[in-house]
């Protein structure tokens, strides 16, 4: 990232809206963050990727008071299958950033996209608990997705939300999952000498943005109905996306009208 006032000033902006979003919605901070980050070209997804993980333990240090009351059967597929994701990710990460981050760009568009419409979706509450096979699929696919973005929420809040639990257990199952997450993938990163020294000074940077953004969104929190929050939420996540996902497709389809040029 630059030395720039006006970056930094954008950065700032972009972990207060991802912030405020988060607050809305219980999990979209770090594809928010991603995604404007990468739009506007403010730090290598790496080093976003790493801010959202401090970012990630710094929330679950203000809210994890207990162990969600989650059945033994689920929690333990759920948390362990999640936590060999994290590791699957995570090295996944560290090979495309050094031979196809392009990929990476265009795999955070596609998972931004899908979660954008997961957001909208109506889904009915399912009347009895998955089976353990279920919640270790949905741990080990957030596992992957926080390895390579650190925002392992989508799929596993998706599944959980459709779950007859409590909506507290829920919560606090989710914080405490992007936790134990966050926690190893940030040994790994560490073990990988990838969190350099810009990844400690934006995640400097942001930390008193999200407590700020955090505790006023709390004192004073916005009069919107669930599905303004949703329609809000969607709307930005996927000009998040479409921006990532368009410059490739524009090149895939412009490729083949250049060799055809080249050719006659």
């Amino acid at each position: 990232m630059t030395g720039s006032f006006v970056h930094h000033l954008m950065f700032v902006v972009c972990v207060a809206l991802a912030t405020f979003t988060q607050s809305l919605t219980g999990f979209a901070f770090g594809l928010v963050l991603l995604g404007l980050v990468a739009v506007f070209h403010l730090a290598p997804l790496p080093v976003a990727a790493n801010v959202v993980t401090v970012m990630v333990l710094a929330n679950a240090a203000l809210l994890v008071r207990s162990l969600p009351a989650l059945p033994r059967r689920v929690a333990v597929p759920a948390f362990g299958s999640s936590l060999v994701g994290v590791a699957l990710g995570a090295c996944l990460l560290a090979w495309l950033s050094d031979n196809a981050i392009g990929v990476v760009r265009v795999a955070l568009g596609i998972a931004i996209l899908a979660c954008s419409v997961l957001l909208v979706v109506q889904t009915k509450p399912r009347a009895q608990l998955s089976s353990p096979g279920a919640f270790a699929f949905y741990g080990v696919v957030s596992g992957v997705m926080g390895g390579v973005f650190a925002s392992a929420g989508p799929p596993m809040v998706f599944h959980l939300y459709r779950q007859p639990l409590d909506r507290l257990v829920v919560r606090d199952t989710l914080v405490l999952v992007f936790a134990v997450n966050a926690v190893l993938r940030l040994g790994i990163v560490l073990q990988q000498g990838r969190f350099d020294a810009d990844s400690l000074a934006l995640s400097l940077e942001a930390l008193p943005v999200v407590l700020l953004v955090t505790w006023l969104a709390r004192r004073y929190p916005p009069a919107w109905s669930p599905g303004a929050v949703r329609r809000v939420v969607f709307v930005l996540l996927a000009i998040a996306g479409g921006s990532l996902v368009a410059p490739a497709v524009t090149s895939a389809f412009a490729s083949p009208h250049a060799l055809s040029h080249q050719s006659s």
